[in-house]
């Protein structure tokens, strides 16, 4: 049996870190993101308030799935880290305008990154067809 093809896609609008880690790998039709924060494209971060942050955050998402040949609608998973348990009702807001109905599935671990960052997310999406 054939271990499955592998691909690591980027492009000049994917952002860039200086930390060991693909920002997507594809196997087959799925695309494992890596984590995306409020960065810019250098990778630096860029600090923000929450709904800054996060809408940062999901424009990386969006820029490492379109390099992946996909987009925010054919995410089936997300991870979600909000820094301050506070921001858990705006977060929700705001995740309703990125994923509509029927939503990916989801978690969220709350009071858990370091004080430079309000929000990241990961994701696991599927090619589009």
């Amino acid at each position: 049996m054939n271990p499955p093809d592998v691909s690591y896609p980027r492009d000049v609008e994917t952002p860039s870190s200086h930390l060991p880690f693909s920002p997507a790998v594809v196997v087959g039709d799925l695309i494992f993101v890596s984590g995306q924060a409020s960065v810019d494209a250098t990778g630096q971060i860029v600090s923000d308030t929450f709904e800054g942050e996060f809408r940062r955050s999901l424009e990386n998402l969006r820029k490492v799935l379109e390099a992946a040949g996909s987009d925010l609608a054919h995410v089936v998973q997300t991870r979600n880290y909000v820094r301050d348990a506070e921001d858990v009702g705006v977060f929700n807001r705001l995740y309703r305008e990125y994923f509509q109905e029927p939503y990916p599935a989801r978690t969220t671990i709350t009071n858990c990154l370091p004080p430079a960052l309000r929000y990241e997310i990961e994701a696991v999406a599927v090619k589009r067809r």
